[in-house]
Formats: structure tokens, sequence, C-alpha cells
């Protein structure tokens, strides 16, 4: 019996044995990307019968592609070189401090690094990433210093006739505390959901490394999923696996925007915030840069920090709710009631620059405080994670 009881174990760690060495040998036994002390950047990819491989990424010159939102600056590409092992590579030029990402072409066809396990999807792309440290990038890092909570909850919108998913971070301490805390609900673009923020724009290493360096005040940071249609992110919600889509139905409606008042109550009856004008931010990057315009202006008293990244400040033939409605008398009301900070930030070569020039000159001739910063780029995570390093320090001061 004894020998009948050690076969089966012995064939089971066997399989688990043979499983490993299965996953250890189907890898590639590449370092890619790998940076160098130089902050220079090598590529490789084993391909041995492919006959051109190219890397596409945004550490490469920019230029113009076609896109859904018309032409816009995209990633170049650049060629590996093959060696008699059938690996590609290629070493960049020294890179500037930057959170980056990249995919491999192979023969034409748009695939991902095998040998890279970090990757983040905007929309329906996925792409890996890699940092290079130093200046603004060290604010995306994960760094050796008290670290926020993140979660996701679910809420009932009574306004959406749903529960929905929402993404929340808490800041270092607050579990064990017993303080108070203001409060920055952040949006995000067309395309994004409640998993956006935290993934792409780097929310919670931002705010940890921030509130470390004594340069932003402990806050909690709300992203909520501004696709009014959707309960959840694609593969979170009730609708679990499917492709994601650019413009979702009635993300730019006014049913969002009519419906905020959702989420404010949620976060403000399950955590401990100080509930009041002096205490709400609200923030968005294109999208939600619209988003965060009407929302503010239609609770013309919730909010005393207002911030605009590359706002989509356009006509819509869809915009005919109620929120959208009396424009000019709501935004008048909202300067009228006073507040902090009305910050407003676009790329040079953004494709929505021109609407946000317009919408400058119409505050100007109401006379309506606002501050302005203006980057180079155009409508890109690279800008939107720098926005927020800026935006945050100037609240609740």
């Amino acid at each position: 019996m004894k020998n009948l009881f050690l076969f089966p174990v012995a064939l089971l760690a066997f399989c688990l044995t043979g499983f490993a060495q299965e996953a250890l040998f189907n890898a590639q036994q590449l370092i890619s990307p790998e940076v160098h002390e130089d902050k220079t950047v090598t590529f490789r990819l084993f391909a041995p019968d492919a006959d051109v491989v190219e890397v596409t990424g945004d550490f490469l010159p920019t230029v113009k592609v076609e896109t859904p939102r018309g032409p816009m600056d995209g990633p170049g590409k650049a060629k590996l070189t093959k060696d008699d092992n059938g690996v590609w590579s290629l070493t960049t030029e020294s890179l500037g401090p930057e959170l980056y990402n990249y995919s491999f072409l192979v023969d034409g066809f748009k695939t991902t690094d095998p040998n890279n396990p970090f990757l983040i999807r905007d929309v329906a792309t996925a792409t890996n990433v890699f940092i290079i440290d130093g200046g603004h990038a060290d604010l995306f890092k994960t760094n050796d210093i008290a670290h926020g909570s993140v979660t996701r909850r679910w809420y009932d919108s009574p306004g959406l006739d749903m529960d929905r998913r929402i993404t929340i971070y808490t800041p270092p301490g607050y579990e064990k505390s017993a303080e108070t805390y203001p409060v920055l609900y952040l949006l995000h673009g067309a395309g994004g959901d409640e998993e956006a923020w935290i993934n792409l724009g780097r929310t919670a290493q931002i705010m940890d490394n921030l509130i470390a360096q004594g340069k932003a005040k402990p806050m909690i940071v709300v992203m909520p999923n501004g696709n009014v249609i959707q309960d959840g992110a694609p593969g979170e919600g009730s609708k679990n696996f499917y492709k994601p889509t650019f413009m979702i139905p009635n993300t730019m409606d006014g049913t969002y925007e009519g419906a905020f008042g959702d989420i404010i109550k949620f976060v403000e009856n399950n955590y401990r915030v100080k509930a009041d004008k002096a205490h709400r931010a609200i923030a968005g990057l294109s999208m939600g840069g619209y988003h965060t315009l009407h929302i503010s202006r239609y609770y013309p008293n919730t909010f005393d920090y207002m911030g605009l990244f590359s706002a989509a400040i356009m006509p819509r033939e869809d915009a005919t709710g109620k929120v959208y409605s009396n424009f000019d008398e709501t935004l008048q009301t909202q300067m009228d009631n006073g507040y902090e900070l009305y910050w407003i930030a676009i790329g040079k070569t953004d494709f929505l620059y021109e609407a946000n020039t317009e919408y400058r000159a119409k505050l100007d001739a109401m006379n309506m405080p606002y501050e302005y910063v203006e980057s180079e780029g155009g409508h890109t995570w690279r800008n939107w994670r720098v926005y927020l390093s800026q935006f945050a320090p100037m609240l609740f001061q």
C-alpha cells in the first residue's frame, strides 16, 4: 500500500515539474527592454523567420496618423537588426525621463513584447511600458514610501438605474486615522473607464509621491466610469468580456453630468470626507474635461477647484440634455459664486487646441478668472500624467 500511495504522488510531482519546465523552455530568454545606465534602451525579439521587425512607441519622433478623431500625432517606428541566432535588436539614443509605451511590428503585424509582462490597455489596444527614471518620471514610479490604497467599489446610481463600479484612492494612513479628507473627482476621456486613470495615469503612484514629498495634501481621489451605458469597465462589468470601443453612446449627451450627484452622495456617505465646496475638486482629460466643465457649472456651488486637461470643448449634435441649457447663465453663476482655481491645460499640437483657445476667449470676455498652462505635445497620456502632477499640489491649500 505504501508503494501504491507513493506512485501517484511521484507522478503528480513529475507532472508539475514538467509544466514548470514547459513554461521555462517555451519562454524567450531575452531581456527586453533593457534600460542602460546612459538611458539608452535595447529592444530584443526572437523571430528567426521574420523578414522585417520594427518597434513603434512614443519614445520615437511623432508622425501624423488617421484616428477616429481625425489626423493626430502618433508614434513613429524604427527597424531592428537580425543576428545569426534569429534575434532582432535595436538600441535607442539616450532617452529623457518618462513612462514610455511601445509595440513590435513583425512583417507588419503589430504585437506586444513577449519578454515584457508589463502592459497597459488604452481603449482596445494593449502596449508594453517601461520607465526612464529621473525628473517628473520619478513621480510615476512605486518608491519606498508610505502608500495609499486603491479599491474598486460598487455604488447605486438611481439617476442611471444601475449599480456601477468605481475606483477610489485613499491616502496613506486613511484606514488607521480618524481624519476627514478633501476629495478630487478625476474623470477619464473617451474610450476610457474607471480603470484608465489608475492604470494609464499612474494616479496612485503620483499621489503617493506628491504626498510623501509634502507637495500635495492627503486627499481621496475618486475615478468614476463616464460611460453611462456601462456598469463597469470591459471585463469587469456585467457584460464581461467584449472589445472596448472609443465612443460609447450617451457619453456626452448630458446623462452622465446630470447623474453625477449619485457619485458625490456615495462618496460622502461612505468615506470620511470634508463635504463642502472648499474641499471638493473635479478634473478630467478630453471627454472628462468636457464633463468637468459642465458638471462644475451645472452644480455651480459644489466645487472650488476645476481642472480641464485637453478638454473636448466642441459643439455636439447630441448635447441636447438639460445639463447643456442656459450655458452662459450657469457659467456666470459659477463665477459669481466664487472658486479657488479654474485650471486649463493643453498641448500646443493637440487637435483640441483651437477649441480651447476659443473657450478661453469666452472666459476672458466675461472676466472669468482661470489659470492656463500650455505644454509641448498633443492629446496624450504623457501630458495628462504631468497635468495631474501639476494640478494636485494646487488643491486645498
